[in-house]
């Protein structure tokens, strides 16, 4: 089965806007700030307080955003991706893979450090996908 989410990015106001959201929403909102990921370190102290990953959920309903920005930064008409989510693993590589085809691959399907199976691609088309497999095992 594959679920599909919108994944909104902002340019430095996330948390403002993803709290608005939540009020006109309601249900859960989780916010993990730069100074929270493993590249803290790495993280010009100006952009510590940035959101790298919001999630607000609410039933069925799942909003995610962000204030990180692709290569290209932020420019109206980039700030919006498609987020699936997966719950087989030979299921994701092959959608991934095909999504792929004529596109360009920013992060390659594999492990990240919260635990989920991972990647980001623009299609041949200029739209933006991430997928997701969950780490269930928690």
């Amino acid at each position: 089965m594959i679920k599909i989410n919108p994944y909104i990015s902002f340019d430095g106001n996330c948390q403002e806007a993803m709290t608005f959201y939540q009020q006109c929403l309601g249900g859960d909102l989780q916010l993990m700030t730069m100074a929270d990921g493993p590249m803290s370190e790495q993280t010009p102290k100006d952009q510590l307080s940035q959101i790298m990953h919001a999630e607000l959920r609410n039933g069925d309903l799942v909003l995610m955003a962000t204030d990180m920005q692709g290569p290209d930064g932020h420019q109206p008409g980039n700030d919006m991706g498609i987020q699936l989510t997966f719950d087989d693993e030979a299921e994701i590589h092959r959608c991934f893979d095909q999504l792929a085809e004529g596109g360009k691959v920013y992060e390659p399907v594999r492990k990240q450090f919260w635990g989920d199976t991972f990647g980001v691609l623009r299609d041949k088309f200029g739209k933006k996908w991430q997928v997701l497999l969950p780490d269930l095992s928690n």
